[in-house]
């Protein structure tokens, strides 16, 4: 490079850097002194972001649950973020069905989740999304892959997770650890008909190691979604720096083991297997990233969040023994004591079972709030008017806490509220939106609930499960993340039944 450019190159990049380091200083001083301005214009916010919301709340969601309880919409708008935010069952219907097409994932949201999740059927709209999800639901529609699932999940506890815990039996350990190890194990038997064990023989990269980059991959994805602007995180992936050069070099790693799932499934064959990405490669076997996106959209569907449903559900049982008692009662009366669940009709008999864990998940749902992006001017049921381009988020874990979709008791943990003569009774879907709601509805739902189930019923009536220390919050603290996890785990004493 000739002298002069090599000078005006240094120069400008020197200009850049200076502006990029004025304007931060200039945001964050009028962050600082504007703020209750810049995040929202109601008066209840600007009251308390004029304190530190993390005296009163140990939660982000905590603290956005609260704000919106207090809106007499149950909508608010962030302003630093661009976000509306809401906790009204109307306006979740307008959302994900009404007006479904104005409410995409959008283009931003896809941008952000983009290097984790590709173009799998979490993270896109249109033709694409329609195709995915043609495919997935012919496939999870059938009551031979709801036995198949069945099959597989029983194994796993039978050989693996209550033996783990045997093995622990009278000792303190991290169960959500231990669901995080099972769901992963069976989320690869059943989606790409892969044990793990036999897949670390043949990978490169080692199970825990990959288990730590999809954390991370996870975590630093969400972090991107905070950001005041999505310009800094662009910048910092354009220079690979800071939480970006981690987010590449925890995807290297996904991607790693990937192309190992691929190569694996080509190897031995998957004209004849049952699991779903035999299933996928037999329309579409020639496209790689189109594979690896499916390969990551299952994990994250199928690993994370089962282990914070399970988390969650045995953090409120430790919490609630009646609730616990009248699971195991249940099931001696519908299976025969000591007798093991026999298939998945069977199943389907345990209502207070059912009852229990749609309790857990409407106050600690794995997905927290889900976003969308509108396209064009819009107005919600409730009078919000949205304009093009902005994010509007609907809150799963603020409307389980909202007196007016619930009750007076809201809060309380109380499974007789799903039953109607001793029958598990489903509510309205956009006022519970856990497996999201309308046209995007979970295809896996069901596959999901046999796992809870099965897991649920299996340890409480083998093992006694009882909170290591007293907790610390009257809610679980949460690590930042695209499902809720419990920051910290959720250390248990585990001891086996006297029979």
């Amino acid at each position: 490079m000739a002298p002069e450019l090599e000078l005006l190159f240094s120069f400008s990049l020197f200009v850049f850097f200076l502006l990029l380091a004025t304007t931060t200083l200039v945001l964050t001083i009028l962050f600082h002194v504007l703020r209750p301005k810049l995040w929202c214009d109601c008066k209840i916010c600007q009251t308390y972001l004029t304190s530190s919301w993390s005296n009163q709340f140990v939660n982000l969601c905590d603290w956005y649950s609260h704000l919106l309880m207090k809106s007499a919409t149950k909508t608010i708008h962030i302003h630093v973020l661009g976000n509306t935010i809401t906790a009204n069952p109307e306006n979740v219907e307008y959302m994900l069905k009404t007006r479904f097409d104005n409410f995409p994932k959008g283009k931003p949201f896809s941008a952000i989740l983009g290097d984790f999740l590709g173009k799998g059927i979490f993270n896109v709209d249109g033709d694409l999304w329609r195709f995915q999800r043609k495919m997935a639901s012919l496939e999870l529609d059938r009551h031979s892959i709801k036995s198949f699932a069945f099959e597989i999940v029983h194994n796993e506890i039978q050989t693996r997770l209550v033996p783990r815990l045997l093995r622990k039996n009278d000792c303190v350990l991290d169960l959500q650890d231990v669901f995080r190890r099972f769901s992963f194990d069976t989320i690869c038997r059943f989606s790409f008909g892969l044990d793990p064990v036999g897949l670390e023989a043949i990978s490169s990269v080692p199970m825990s190691e990959f288990a730590f980059s999809f954390d991370l991959a996870s975590k630093l994805s969400a972090e991107r979604a905070m950001t005041a602007s999505p310009l800094v995180w662009r910048v910092k992936r354009l220079f690979n720096l800071g939480s970006e050069k981690r987010l590449r070099e925890a995807i290297r790693v996904i991607d790693s083991l990937a192309q190992e799932v691929i190569k694996q499934k080509r190897r031995v064959g998957f004209s004849s297997h049952k699991d779903l990405l035999s299933r996928f490669m037999r329309t579409v076997n020639d496209d790689e990233t189109f594979l690896r996106d499916i390969i990551v959209s299952f994990l994250l569907a199928g690993r994370d969040t089962v282990a914070s449903a399970l988390t969650s559900f045995f953090w409120l049982m430790a919490k609630n023994p009646d609730a616990e008692s009248a699971i195991r009662v249940e099931a001696d009366r519908v299976i025969g004591s000591g007798q093991a669940v026999k298939s998945f009709d069977q199943m389907q008999q345990l209502h207070y079972l059912q009852a229990a864990i749609y309790e857990s998940m409407r106050l600690y749902p794995p997905i927290q709030f889900d976003s969308k992006f509108c396209v064009e001017d819009d107005v919600l049921p409730d009078g919000t008017f949205v304009k093009r381009g902005t994010r509007v988020t609907y809150h799963p874990y603020a409307m389980g806490r909202t007196q007016e979709i619930w009750g007076a008791d809201c809060l309380e943990f109380k499974p007789e509220r799903w039953l109607k003569d001793g029958v598990f009774f489903p509510q309205n879907q956009f006022k519970y939106p856990i497996f999201q709601a309308g046209l995007r509805v979970c295809l896996g739902k069901d596959m999901a609930m046999v796992e809870l189930k099965s897991v649920a019923l299996s340890l409480l009536r083998r093992f006694e499960i009882e909170l290591a220390a007293p907790p610390q919050y009257q809610t679980p603290r949460f690590s930042p993340g695209l499902t809720a996890t419990f920051s910290g785990g959720l250390p248990v004493l585990v001891k086996e039944r006297k029979l």
